[in-house]
């Protein structure tokens, strides 16, 4: 991938074993410490090496990266982390959930009660710093993209496109159905990690006040709220 990058892909579907795949080879790789490797990237179905050629040239690294493919059944992934996400759902913090109940034969109570009752994986991060990718929602509030998309999109807001659900980590542009807003900051250049999801951890939703949703928006950017999480019952 260029001349100083190289990807290592695990196959060509979304699915949880490619991902589990691709997490267990970057902590193989974390481990084997080489010398040159600057950064690693996870995607849904590849790794992304980044690397220094003044220090380790692209035949040495393939050899390295080829000879870690052996053994990786035996790298033992850690808990999954639930981030447990607050999310005033509707009104003016989620202008589409209307449509999305409309579309979907459902109740707007229902849509929140399915969004929100699940456990999403985070298969990777993109798009802009902190946006996760998430798995696992459900068909029945799949609701199709804007067909002209906005211009701003608030920070914290919950989105649909298609089978996808995702946070909006700071202002931009998008397409995606908003049915909410979470206080949370997914990205803060002044926290340490900036970042608050990761690649292998988990979102789960749970509705809010607004009342709840401006007292943990105060805290938020008081730098006083830490997100509250969960180890996840592996099944």
């Amino acid at each position: 991938m260029g001349d100083t990058a190289l990807t290592v892909e695990f196959g060509d579907e979304i699915s949880e074993a490619v991902s589990r795949a691709v997490r267990a080879y970057k902590i193989a790789l974390e481990r084997a410490d080489l010398p040159g490797v600057v950064e690693l990237v996870p995607t849904y179905r590849s790794l992304t090496v980044h690397y220094d050629p003044a220090v380790l040239s692209y035949h040495a690294l393939r050899e390295r990266l080829e000879a870690l493919t052996d053994g990786l059944g035996d790298v033992e992934l850690p808990p999954g982390r639930v981030l447990e996400i607050p999310v005033l759902y509707g009104g003016e913090a989620g202008p589409d959930l209307a449509f999305v109940a409309e579309h979907a034969g459902l109740s707007e109570e229902e849509v929140v009660r399915i969004h929100s009752s699940a456990e999403y994986l985070i298969y990777m991060l993109g798009f802009t710093p902190g946006f996760a990718y998430l798995g696992g929602m459900s068909e029945r509030i799949a609701a199709p993209r804007l067909t002209q998309p906005r211009v701003r999109i608030p920070a914290g807001s919950v989105g649909i496109a298609g089978t996808q659900t995702g946070v909006y980590p700071i202002d931009s542009p998008g397409g995606w159905r908003l049915i909410g807003r979470t206080p949370m900051k997914m990205y803060d250049p002044h926290r340490e990690p900036p970042i608050l999801p990761e690649a292998g951890d988990y979102m789960k939703f749970y509705p809010v006040t607004q009342a709840e949703y401006d007292a943990i928006l105060r805290d938020a950017e008081a730098g006083t709220c830490a997100v509250k999480t969960h180890a996840r019952e592996e099944v």
